[in-house]
């Protein structure tokens, strides 16, 4: 019966994507026959024009919805997510995002009820395992998005001076704002490089630089970037020298990075503590005082 099951499942998967296939009879929508002509500037029309995903994930994404609604409902804050979804650099949005939670979340189950199945427990105690394993496995990916998140922040903190002193340079030559963006994003290749070649493709498909660079500081929500955002376009407005101002703001993103690394070693410095007083301090403590107890111990 579990192999029938198993090949019924694999026949009907089948059978689902060949249809899928097919070419549809009916008439294309208004929308899809307008899409061509806003292609160039709406991201609607490019998804419209996209052709259709083969195979049942579609209607299995229909099926999913209700669970990716339960997961939003319990944790909550999806605009939150949204933005570390941004931040992680993630390929995927927040519907595909909480459909991995749901995915996860099965898998999960299914690997509770295997451990219940084998575990010597009352009945109770099975059930509250497999709850158990769905839970982490709905939390377990959004503390590995967190954790992503954190990381590409921290490396974008990291090379914020070189950039700005890069930029700094490349006006102080004679270039452009856009120009020397686009020397940057063309010779790095961090993180930071990559987020202004995009802001410099957008500027270049005829999309406004200052909204385009405020969108990616909102987007990114990083303190120093957002602050030097708004001091760069405040110098473009007022007529600042750009020069004075990147290189201000490089020297203010060092001296952030050595205040939080003073502060990293001052908690390190605590975490220190434990392995010292629970694990060498006790060792030390045994080679000084065992000799003495052995002698005394021999000569007694």
């Amino acid at each position: 019966m579990t192999w029938a099951v198993a090949l019924g499942i694999t026949l009907g998967l089948g059978a689902w994507s060949l249809l899928s296939l097919a070419p549809r009879m009916s008439r294309p929508r208004l929308a899809r026959r307008v899409a061509p002509y806003l292609a160039d500037v709406s991201d609607a029309a490019r998804e419209a024009m996209a052709p259709p995903t083969a195979g049942p994930v579609p209607v299995l994404g229909l099926l999913v919805a209700p669970g990716r609604r339960l997961i939003d409902a319990m944790l909550g804050d999806a605009d939150a997510t949204a933005r570390r979804l941004r931040q992680a650099a993630r390929p995927y949005d927040l519907a595909a995002f909480r459909s991995r939670q749901l995915l996860a979340a099965l898998g999960a189950a299914v690997v509770g009820v295997g451990i219940a199945l084998v575990l010597p427990a009352p009945l109770p105690v099975r059930v509250g395992v497999v709850a158990l394993a769905g839970v982490v496995g709905v939390l377990a990916p959004d503390q590995l998005l967190r954790r992503a998140a954190a990381a590409r922040l921290a490396r974008l903190d990291e090379e914020l001076p070189v950039i700005l002193e890069f930029l700094a340079l490349s006006l102080s030559a004679g270039e452009g704002v856009v120009d020397a963006l686009r020397r940057v994003s063309r010779v790095g290749r961090g993180e930071l490089a990559r987020e202004l070649a995009a802001v410099v493709a957008s500027v270049g498909a005829g999309l406004p630089f200052a909204e385009t660079l405020t969108v990616l500081a909102r987007d990114l929500d990083l303190p120093a970037f957002t602050r030097c955002v708004d001091q760069l376009l405040a110098a473009l407005e007022r007529g600042t020298p750009l020069v004075d101002v990147l290189r201000a703001q490089a020297q203010d993103a060092r001296t952030e990075a050595r205040r939080r690394l003073i502060e990293s070693g001052g908690k390190k410095e605590i975490a220190m503590l434990v392995p010292l007083v629970f694990l060498i301090l006790p060792v030390t403590i045994v080679f000084a005082i065992f000799p003495g107890i052995m002698v005394l111990q021999l000569g007694f």
